[in-house]
């Protein structure tokens, strides 16, 4: 059985009994921060599985791509060395949210593996958790599994994360016969491939709370994942995954790149493995709007790029290739994934860019590593600069050891990996999920939200909360000074969402009045956090609200504005352009997009004129409800990391330039917006760039500004406004002429102190050798040396400078004499003497900071001993 056929098998099946098929969600999780990446099928189904979100279904199925490669779920390092383990893998899935339970779900996976699969059914063991008797029972008594080859194991309970949806499991495995080595689960050999599980049927019956605590789901589900990738081993009779038809392209191509013909050879190549296995996981990764970066989910990336890379350099391909790489992996996967398709282009240039990217890095990691072995005084160099090397620059710890063992160092890898470590546990708490209210399971009833078209308004508070240890707990009423969270039956006030900050503003009680600080939602409930200013307020008590307008009003125009701006990037750049981010808040507005190069100066002004002239047009902004596939149908763009439900708002101007779908807040016309202006441009990852602009009062205030700034330049300038430009360049005109001729009397005073300096110096056979003490500007210093050493040929000079009682020291090798002199090792043996502290090259060295003034002419005088003594030991 193909790939393709058992995904489609496993899929049609599930959807003839009543499963809504789902397609795959992206690798980037929708408003969930509990986990970096997708890690399973049921994480699209998290709300669901809580109870927090209402589908029009109660069962589903999926296949889902999936990625493991930071935090909990990290199987990086295992990749390619086992026959198993993926960055990238997908997931077969069914799931049930309150409409069926272990039965019918123990029952759906027999019947799949033993009608559609055709699987023996003497050959099935099956593991379950030591308390989940029911699960037991089915097996046994209902399927008809043999007592004995059902096993009680402790590690069949399973979680998403640390917090979340979890409960125990049922694991089925299938004997793959004698010819492999291994035992049945429980046993001593059930390490070996013999006995493979391929499919996990999970039973979420609680939700487990930062504090550990599991409390029961108001309805238990059903969650199973089989692993597509081994049950297609399994189906086609081979020992691993990378055996399997999907991989075979990707693999024979890296193969070919390698020099690597025979099947067998590039198929159980752990290297070639890898880079293919990091390549699925980059495709993807790149498809679904994720780009290299230094940290989060790009910093993943760059890391399994350059993991690539290094098991390509191992394989001996030292050309870029890897985008090539596209070409299989769309022949095996395209048809399934039309998401590649879409972004082939974008994804064969930032791989190619960050393949010759990273090629830079490594020179200029490598130059560091020589920096830092010339600067140490031991022949060992120390872990905290080695991984240094490799978290700035990318230096893998093998390439560093290479690299240094060729130098005649070592790495104190024992350190190394305690950096190493640390990091990984900062990275780690990091990406734990706290306790964040936002996220805390309340059971309040949805809040009525009427900010569209209302911003006050009477209400009813339905409840209070107060943060206790990063949890909220509620309670009857807040005093005066007291900070807390309200929850109203109805507001006007718009919580933090889809880039908009959340409102501020009053609550108002015959008892009291609460500022609003912030406004926030937990699912379909809106919080709004704040401090009571006077008197008191109770839950239960009606109420009045306000949204603080003139900040809305701000808000409302860098919104409606931030929607005019996606659509002329698209026009002007083209409509690749994919929004990765925003924010909208009163002072200004920030847009992030996808764009693989520089804009230039000319396509940023007309991007500007382009909105102005829809704002000028004064156009009417409508707001439509309607299925989000007839949003799609209609053009209209959906936002990169927003999850959507089946219905979906609409915000499209009436001349049908922008048509997004948004929950925001907008103006009713574009003239409202009154001024758009950008006021910064710059890239903030590779493919990735950033807009900044302000609207409306900002954007008049900065005119106001930047005239009255032009108006003090002309009067300083003593000229009028429209000929400032004329005087500025007349007077750097005059400044560069100065410029000049103060560079060529300095280039001929250096040019004289070099010629008087080399008379000074002293040949000892072959070899001149010059130290002296020299008064010049200390950035001249260099020069001086630089013009020095041609006019002495094979030499050792070392010169010195003492300015605002320092002494500063420049030290110069031939090239020739390196291997018996070395300029670092001569410049701390001068330095020691008067204080100074530096290093540097064989070729080259500096030093600075001494304080020894009057030691500099002695220091001077003992080098040429040092340097005759040096090279007469050696020689």
């Amino acid at each position: 059985m193909r790939t393709a056929d058992l995904r489609a098998s496993f899929l049609d099946y599930f959807e003839t009994n009543e499963h809504h098929r789902a397609t795959s969600a992206p690798l980037v999780p929708a408003n969930d921060p509990t986990v970096l990446f997708t890690v399973a099928g049921m994480v699209q189904f998290k709300d669901a599985l809580l109870g927090n979100e209402k589908l029009d279904y109660d069962s589903a199925t999926s296949c889902q791509r999936c990625l493991r490669a930071g935090g909990k779920h990290n199987d990086l390092d295992n990749v390619g060395y086992t026959p198993r383990h993926h960055t990238f893998f997908e997931m077969l899935g069914n799931f049930s949210f309150g409409g069926y339970f272990k039965e019918r779900a123990i029952d759906l996976a027999w019947d799949f593996v033993v009608q559609e699969l055709k699987l023996e059914k003497d050959r099935i063991w099956i593991t379950v958790h030591p308390t989940d008797r029911e699960a037991r029972e089915l097996w046994h008594k209902k399927i008809g599994i043999k007592a004995d080859r059902i096993v009680e194991h402790e590690d069949n309970f399973w979680s998403m994360g640390e917090t979340g949806p979890c409960g125990p499991c049922s694991e089925i495995f299938y004997d793959q016969g004698p010819s492999l080595a291994g035992g049945p689960p429980g046993s001593k050999e059930e390490d070996g491939d013999r006995v493979l599980e391929f499919w996990n049927l999970v039973f979420p019956q609680f939700d487990r709370q930062p504090d550990g605590g599991l409390d029961p789901l108001d309805q238990p589900g059903v969650d199973t994942g089989m692993g597509l990738e081994r049950t297609a081993a399994l189906m086609q009779h081979v020992t691993s995954n990378y055996e399997i038809d999907i991989f075979e392209k990707l693999l024979q191509s890296i193969g070919s790149h390698a020099s690597i013909s025979d099947r067998e050879d590039y198929v159980q190549h752990p290297s070639v493995r890898v880079v293919a296995d990091h390549y699925r996981a980059i495709a993807f990764l790149i498809a679904d709007g994720i780009f290299p970066g230094r940290e989060g989910r790009g910093y993943v990336l760059r890391r399994i790029i350059r993991r690539a890379i290094r098991h390509s350099q191992k394989l001996e391909i030292n050309q870029t290739y890897l985008h090539t790489l596209l070409d299989p992996l769309l022949e095996s996967m395209g048809d399934a994934y039309p998401e590649l398709q879409h972004a082939e282009e974008r994804i064969r240039r930032v791989v190619q860019i960050e393949e010759e990217q990273f090629a830079s890095t490594l020179k200029n990691g490598l130059h560091r590593l020589d920096r830092a072995i010339a600067d140490s005084e031991s022949s060992t160099l120390n872990g905290e600069t080695a991984f240094n090397l490799y978290d700035t620059y990318g230096l893998p710890l093998d390439l560093m050891q290479e690299a240094s063992a060729e130098r005649g160092f070592q790495i104190d890898v024992e350190s190394f990996e305690k950096h190493l470590f640390e990091q990984r546990e900062k990275s780690k708490a990091a990406s734990k999920f706290d306790g964040d209210v936002k996220q805390q399971v309340l059971k309040d009833e949805p809040t009525v939200f009427e900010g569209y078209t209302e911003v006050r308004g009477p209400s009813q508070i339905a409840s209070i909360y107060q943060e206790v240890d990063g949890r909220l707990e509620a309670v009857e009423g807040l005093a005066t000074g007291s900070e807390g969270f309200l929850i109203l039956t109805q507001t006007g006030f718009y919580p933090e969402a889809g880039g908009q900050v959340g409102d501020t503003g009053e609550i108002r009680t015959d008892s009291g009045t609460f500022r609003v600080q912030d406004t926030t939602n937990n699912g379909k409930i809106i919080l709004h956090r704040g401090v009571v200013n006077a008197g008191f307020v109770e839950a239960a008590m009606d109420c009045s609200y306000e949204v603080g307008f003139s900040r809305r009003q701000d808000i409302m125009r860098n919104h409606t504005a931030t929607h005019l701006l996606h659509a002329a990037l698209r026009c002007v750049l083209g409509s690749q352009v994919q929004q990765r981010g925003s924010l909208v808040a009163p002072d200004r507005l920030r847009f992030d997009f996808t764009h693989h190069e520089p804009i230039e100066q000319r396509e940023l002004a007309d991007i500007e004129d382009m909105v102005n002239d829809h704002v000028l047009a004064n156009t009417s902004m409508n707001a439509s409800v309607c299925s989000y596939e007839t949003a799609m149908d209609n053009g209209a763009i959906a936002l990169f990391g927003e999850k959507y439900g089946d219905e979906v708002r609409v915000l499209t101007t009436a001349n049908g330039f922008s048509s997004e779908l948004c929950g925001g807040t907008h103006v009713s016309a574009t003239g409202e917006i009154g001024l758009f202006q950008i006021v910064s441009h710059s890239g903030i990852a590779a493919g990735i760039r950033r807009i900044e602009a302000i609207t409306g009062r900002q954007a008049v205030r900065r005119v106001k500004q930047n005239n009255d700034l032009l108006e003090a330049i002309s009067a300083r300038l003593n000229t009028t406004q429209s000929t400032a430009i004329e005087r500025i360049d007349s007077l750097l005109d005059e400044n560069q002429e100065l410029h000049d001729a103060s560079r060529n009397q300095s280039l001929h005073v250096i040019e004289e102190a070099s010629r008087d300096l080399a008379k000074q110096a002293k040949r000892v056979n072959d070899t001149n050798i010059l130290s002296a003490q020299i008064e010049i500007n200390p950035s001249e210093l260099m020069a001086v040396m630089d013009a020095l050493r041609p006019k002495l040929g094979k030499s050792v000079i070392l010169l010195g400078v003492i300015q605002k009682d320092e002494v500063q020291l420049v030290c110069g090798v031939s090239n020739v004499l390196t291997e018996q002199i070395h300029a670092g090792e001569l410049i701390r043996f001068v330095g020691d003497q008067v204080g100074a502290r530096g290093g540097g090259r064989p070729q080259m060295a500096r030093a600075g900071g001494g304080k020894k003034l009057d030691n500099l002419q002695i220091a001077l005088d003992s080098v040429a001993e040092w340097v005759l003594n040096r090279l007469d030991r050696i020689a």
